[in-house]
Order: structure tokens, then C-alpha cells, then sequence
């Protein structure tokens, strides 16, 4: 199994501004912070019609924007994901657990929290960087996975 992770900093970039403009948006147009899993979670359980309905919005521009590239360029966008269904599997529902546990995900806390200058964003968003990379460690060099 190749555990390269090829170095993209024009992707990157273009990817940041673009969830940073989507955030900018949803506050300057809805007043709402974008939490992917919060927008997730209030899709699922709605508390109104018009929570569900920018958060559907949302998700589906998430989902087809990939078609969008297709069309745009001519090439479907790759997506190599080198790890089993199970490890997939495994590492939602941590995410799950741990986005219910620190109230919030990197979205919600790495991108509006931190840009807001909270003090409970910057620690939560410090915490999801150490355990990823303590968990990269972990599988890459002592599980060898």
C-alpha cells in the first residue's frame, strides 16, 4: 500500500478558499456558522423547513460538485481512498464521536471558530491536530497499516 501523500499546494489552496468563501456566504447570507457536521446533523434532524432547506442546499452543491468538474474539464475528478471499508467505517464514526464530543468539527472550529478568535475553537482545533497526528503515527509506523 502506498502511504505517500503527494504534496499539492495549488489544490490546497484553491480548496481553502473555496470552503473559506463558502463560509464567508453562509454567515454574510444565512448568519449561520459552517460546521459541515452540524449542517449534516441539522439535515437529519431538522428543528425547521428552512434550516432543512439550505442545509440540503448545501449538502447537495458538496456532492455534485464533482460533476461539475467532469463537465467542466472533460476528466472525472480522482479519488484514490487507500484503506479498507472497515477502516472507513472505523474512522466515521471516531470522527462522529469526537465532532459530538469537542462540539463541533474542523469546519465549525478550524475555519469559523478560529477566524472568529475563539478561545474554545483554538483548543479544540489544537486537539483534533495533535490526535491526527498522533493516530498517523500510530497507524503508519507502529501498526503498519
Amino acid at each position: 500500500m502506498n502511504t505517500a501523500t503527494e504534496f499539492t499546494p495549488f489544490v490546497s489552496l484553491g480548496g481553502g478558499l473555496l470552503i473559506g468563501l463558502s463560509a464567508v456566504l453562509l454567515m454574510a447570507g444565512l448568519g449561520r456558522i459552517f460546521g459541515a457536521t452540524g449542517v449534516l446533523a441539522g439535515l437529519m434532524l431538522p428543528e425547521s423547513r428552512d434550516g432543512f432547506t439550505w442545509r440540503l442546499v448545501l449538502l447537495a452543491g458538496m456532492v455534485t460538485a464533482p460533476t461539475l468538474v467532469f463537465l467542466s474539464t472533460g476528466s472525472p475528478v480522482d479519488i484514490d481512498v487507500p484503506v479498507s471499508t472497515g477502516m472507513l467505517v472505523g474512522g466515521g464514526l471516531l470522527v462522529g464521536f469526537g465532532a459530538a464530543l469537542g462540539s463541533g468539527c474542523t469546519s465549525g472550529h478550524g475555519v469559523c471558530g478560529m477566524a472568529r478568535l475563539s478561545k474554545r475553537s483554538i483548543v479544540a482545533t489544537a486537539t483534533f491536530m495533535v490526535a491526527t497526528a498522533v493516530t498517523v503515527f500510530i497507524v503508519r509506523h507502529v501498526l503498519g497499516a
